[in-house]
């Protein structure tokens, strides 16, 4: 491999040691989805905070029930979110209701399909037609979880459920990482936004409005900075607005063509400390070879190439990840799992390849992978379409149908890359 392209591995590697975890904020329980915890979630109270009926029907002694026909006296009630305050004594019972406190004395629940009452009074007779241990159907306090413990772990992404359980747990705020605020530049003359084509020649950018989705998908906060031309200055005075982002992300002219403006406009000495620091360039990957990253105003840049399907890859294998660190998400990147070739594929050259594919299961259970037959970089369609990128590393030998590859999983629910 030559020396100025660096491998894959070695670039995320110095792109995740360049990031730090943004600082705490809280919010409200009601805004906490998809944000990443800063620090433990404990209990605030015990649940259940006292023994609670799991069921409809009567408390009882068991003893009291241990031979059928028993016939009991009804002498209260027991609803959810009330107290019966007596004591249940021998031949005695009190009518619950799912999730309301066992009263003193009582050590079992008939359930109501199982006992005859002559009225739903107090004084009633009871007649219970099968028995119940002690213990049935009753849940103990603490049964879910006590007060002090932990219920959800700091660095986790919380979800419906996650929700849900800290509401259980009292809990109405939330400690969460901040969202990294990730300031977008797409560069070129040849680009317009949608719906403003106007030239058959031009461009459309996607770029931006895929990044920003990227950045959205993963927990950040994207801004827009706008295209800029092929002009050294309009390019610097756009860039200017990363200033007090938490990460600068370029998209085109980051190779060397005569167009390729970004690392001569951003290392002009016009920004003085703030001038663009790069730390390296040329990744040995496909797609997506010229990339760059470095430091311009005090924050990370992550400079993209300017093809729609290399700017999306590359922000999957490196920006995700680096957003991932930033919130401090303990697992970060898309988790690569293995999966059966169902066509043959050529030896792979000296860049670690990302192959577009789709995949259907086998009857043998396993993830059956099809690359497409053109890889064209230009071609989002064929990224749009793909389940999974299968990960082909420098020189891998050709390999035939059957054999078992690497592929990073490309998410299918509403908010993913």
């Amino acid at each position: 491999m030559s020396d100025d392209l660096l491998p894959v591995s070695d670039a995320l590697a110095r792109i995740l040691s360049a990031m730090s975890p943004m600082p705490a904020e809280t919010v409200a329980l009601t805004e906490a989805l998809g944000r990443v915890t800063a620090d433990p979630i404990t209990a605030r109270r015990t649940q259940p905070p006292v023994a609670v009926s799991a069921m409809d029907g009567y408390a009882v002694r068991a003893q009291d029930v241990a031979s059928v026909p028993a016939t009991l006296k009804r002498i209260g009630a027991a609803p959810a979110g009330g107290l019966f305050e007596g004591t249940v004594g021998p031949g005695e019972c009190v009518r619950i209701f799912t999730g309301g406190p066992v009263p003193d004395g009582a050590d079992a629940i008939v359930i109501q399909e199982d006992v005859d009452a002559d009225s739903e009074e107090d004084g009633a007779t009871v007649t219970v037609r099968e028995g119940a241990a002690a213990g049935t159907y009753i849940r103990p306090a603490g049964l879910d979880f006590h007060e002090g413990d932990l219920g959800i772990a700091a660095g986790r992404r919380l979800s419906a459920r996650d929700i849900g359980l800290a509401a259980t747990m009292n809990v109405p705020w939330i400690s969460v990482r901040r969202k990294p605020r990730v300031a977008i530049l797409s560069t070129g003359d040849e680009i317009v936004r949608p719906g403003e084509l106007t030239d058959p020649m031009r461009i459309v950018s996607s770029n931006a409005y895929a990044l920003a989705a990227v950045v959205r998908a993963v927990g950040g906060e994207p801004v827009d900075l706008g295209i800029a031309p092929d002009d050294e200055g309009a390019l610097r005075r756009l860039a200017a607005g990363a200033r007090g982002a938490d990460m600068l992300v370029t998209t085109g002219g980051a190779s060397v063509g005569r167009h390729d403006l970004v690392q001569k406009a951003l290392r002009d000495t016009e920004f003085g400390a703030d001038a663009l620091e790069v730390g390296f360039w040329k990744i040995a990957m496909r797609p997506g070879k010229p990339l760059i990253f470095g430091r311009f105003a005090g924050v990370p840049m992550l400079g993209l190439p300017g093809n729609p399907v290399s700017t999306v890859v590359c922000a999957t294998v490196f920006l995700r990840p680096a957003l991932e660190t930033m919130l401090g998400l303990e697992t970060v990147g898309g988790q690569e799992e293995q999966a059966v070739l169902a066509v043959d594929l050529k030896e792979n050259d000296r860049r670690q390849d990302y192959v577009r594919a789709t995949w259907e299961m086998g009857d043998d259970g396993r993830r059956h992978v099809r690359p497409f037959p053109r890889q064209d970089s230009s071609m989002m369609s064929r990224l749009a379409a793909a389940d999974c990128l299968i990960v082909r590393p420098a020189h891998d030998p050709s390999r035939k149908a059957g054999d078992t590859v690497r592929v990073l999983c490309l998410a299918g629910d509403f908010l993913s890359i």
